[in-house]
């Protein structure tokens, strides 16, 4: 199946976490964009700190790349306690869970990553560990079994997750902090990539952050990976100084066009458009269309188009929009009335 270039793909990738740690912002004060959500957190924080007590626990949403796991970590900075990382794919058994839990000292911060993809007997056992800070551990089997109780110290759960929808309502109703991330402007875009240049030693003109920015499909993780790459031909075919020509050509080289888009984008939209009429068509064959998972697309290209105009989310089916025909080049299909379907 076609699969989206790396460069594009919001999801963090092995070889690169060494240098998205450098570039992770380390306070509150670091922080660029989500301000009503920074805001709110920051009170949150001060409330708990002063208390003494443990924060409540946390859920924040969002496509990938926003700064889901960032805000974890801040937190746990800011609070003074230690942040402890794991995935819900990665507990496969409910000793996985319990080793984590009771390692956690006062206070902690637990950040579960993908929590939707917790399986039911894991998600089941953590609800005790959320409410009543304890575990509920059966000892043995068949008639000697019995029942333990083990008490936790108080901790702050966080969870990320890329689809709300799929995270059970019991488990959703523990998190008293349910906070969404959007994506970003070009304007908070630029000021980050400012900041990653800085730390990277990459000289970066205004003009060239302002291409990258608004390239980089409201995603800090996208931007700061294109920030690197365009260094590159910088370096290699220039004098090492990201100006907007430079920024522009090495991204013409990379595929990705004015408005952020990549290769898999324009067969998505082009598709809608030119084998279906603009739409309405099921997300299933769109899918099937361009070679492509469901989960991807609602995951990884849909959120964008979706923001920038692009394309419509119906109850028949996805819709191309005027805005998607004008900018492919391609005339609108007209009711017998002349108006627009």
């Amino acid at each position: 199946m076609a699969r989206r270039e790396q460069t594009l793909e919001a999801a963090a990738q092995a070889e690169e976490l060494p240098v998205e740690v450098s570039l992770r912002p380390r306070s509150f004060d670091e922080y660029v964009g989500q301000r009503d959500v920074v805001e709110k957190l920051r009170v949150y924080v001060k409330a708990a700190k002063a208390r003494g007590g443990a924060l409540d626990h946390c859920l924040f949403s969002g496509p990938p790349g926003l700064g889901k796991t960032s805000l974890a970590f801040i937190m746990a900075a800011e609070l003074g306690v230690n942040v402890h990382v794991t995935s819900g794919p990665s507990l496969e058994r409910k000793g996985d869970l319990a080793g984590l839990l009771t390692h956690l000292e006062p206070r902690d911060v637990l950040f579960i990553d993908e929590i939707h993809r917790l399986n039911a007997a894991i998600e089941e056992y953590l609800y005790p560990a959320m409410e009543d800070f304890r575990l509920d551990i059966t000892i043995d089997t068949g008639p000697a079994a019995r029942a333990m109780k083990i008490d936790l110290p108080p901790f702050t759960l966080v969870g990320a997750t890329t689809r709300t929808g799929l995270l059970t309502s019991p488990l959703r109703d523990r998190f008293q902090i349910q906070e969404r991330l959007e994506l970003y402007s070009p304007a908070d875009l630029e000021r980050i990539l400012e900041r990653s240049a800085r730390i990277l030693g990459v000289t970066l003109d205004r003009t060239g952050s302002a291409e990258i920015a608004k390239r980089s499909r409201g995603t800090p993780r996208i931007a700061n990976r294109l920030l690197r790459r365009i260094r590159d031909f910088a370096e290699v075919e220039g004098d090492g100084r990201i100006t907007r020509q430079v920024a522009d050509a090495s991204l013409g080289k990379l595929q990705i066009d004015a408005h952020g888009l990549d290769p898999m984008d324009r067969k998505v939209m082009l598709t809608i458009i030119e084998k279906f009429g603009g739409g309405p068509v099921g997300v299933d064959t769109v899918a099937a269309s361009v070679g492509e998972q469901r989960d991807t697309l609602e995951d990884v290209y849909e959120p964008y188009l979706l923001q920038e105009g692009f394309l419509q989310r119906t109850p028949r089916g996805r819709m191309a929009t005027q805005h998607a025909f004008r900018y492919f080049g391609k005339v609108a299909p007209q009711s017998p009335q002349g108006t627009l379907l």
